[in-house]
């Protein structure tokens, strides 16, 4: 009897030794999946100013990767297109040498005519509503047209209504026949404003000031957000705020690095982007005010241009538009 109580006693030290023993190499290596993650060191660009809602985007994206991956990513933010424009940080994504990006859907729409969609005039009443519709599978749509690229198209965010900008001022559609007006080298933008009679003209925005300035065009398409920080007040006293197109950036990465990530590291990123594109946009329209009231302290003239003076030009662009792709004409019906 005492040599199994004797037996059975040892064997229990031996499997409480055992299991410390299990217990502390597991505290002090981690499971395999924590020994195995990988970190990672991003690049992120985009073409707006430090004190834009882009850069505030870029730095919640940053935040939220971080915060999700336990410090694991970690972004390197590259504002005010030092790493040049929309078509160099796109090549930069497609050979890997830049991670993520936000791309402005104009230049989008040279790589894919679906993009084309979300500049349909006057198709949304609120910040609220283009949230929502971006979540729409016709918007995911949109997005993958480009997979077959060297980029994958993620999601979006908005940063801002196009407004009219003008060094003197312009209160119908008809008075801007023959005005030399900037607009995004986009052919959608480029089309809307031929069609009211003006004459676009691609200028990059560092480049506007001084155009303005100059008197080399007199006026130009641009957001609220813009006008406050590149000072186009400055040079252009009046202001029609039409909100006739919103204004999506596109958060870009690079496709085969995408694919090639473990399924978890991939929804980090997927969830970080929707939490990004719910804030910035989010925020965006709360600041919708205080940027009316900053232009007009500056002594800038702002006023409404009623929608109803653009009907016959927005029938015109659904027309021509639909007819260019199919994803384009489903999401105009979709949300006209």
């Amino acid at each position: 009897m005492k040599k199994i109580r004797g037996f059975f006693i040892f064997t229990l030290i031996m499997v409480l030794i055992l299991t410390l023993g299990a217990c502390s190499e597991g505290e002090a290596g981690g499971s395999e999946t924590e020994k195995n993650a990988k970190e990672y060191s991003f690049k992120l660009a985009h073409i707006a100013p430090e004190n834009h809602i882009w850069n505030d985007a870029a730095k919640n994206l940053a935040k939220e990767l971080k915060e999700r991956s336990d410090g694991r990513m970690t972004v390197e933010i590259y504002p005010g297109g030092q790493l040049g424009s929309d078509a160099d940080m796109v090549q930069q994504l497609e050979t890997g040498t830049l991670d993520f990006a936000f791309i402005t859907n104009a230049h989008l729409t040279s790589m894919s005519d679906a993009f084309s969609a979300w500049f349909a005039p006057f198709l949304f009443d609120s910040y609220e509503d283009v949230l929502e519709a971006s979540k729409s599978d016709v918007a995911k749509d949109v997005l993958a047209t480009v997979d077959d690229t060297g980029i994958k198209a993620m999601n979006y965010f908005f940063s801002g209504n196009r407004v009219m900008l003008f060094r003197e001022k312009i209160e119908t559609p008809e008075e801007m026949e023959g005005l030399s007006m900037r607009a995004t080298p986009s052919p959608a933008l480029q089309d809307w404003y031929r069609s009211l009679g003006a004459n676009p003209e691609s200028i990059s925005l560092p480049e506007v000031y001084q155009a303005a300035q100059t008197g080399v065009i007199d006026g130009m398409d641009m957001d609220l957000d813009a006008a406050v920080t590149s000072n186009f007040n400055e040079v252009t006293g009046y202001g029609a705020v039409t909100n006739h197109m919103v204004w999506p950036s596109i958060m870009v990465t690079n496709r085969e690095q995408f694919e090639n990530m473990p399924e978890e590291d991939q929804k980090i990123i997927e969830e970080a982007m929707a939490a990004t594109s719910e804030y910035a946009t989010l925020k965006r329209s709360s600041q919708e005010e205080e940027f009316i009231k900053t232009l007009e302290g500056r002594g800038m003239e702002l006023y409404n241009m009623d929608e109803s003076l653009f009907t016959p030009y927005t029938e015109e662009f659904d027309k021509k538009y639909k007819s260019k792709d199919p994803l384009i004409k489903e999401f105009i019906e979709t949300f006209r």
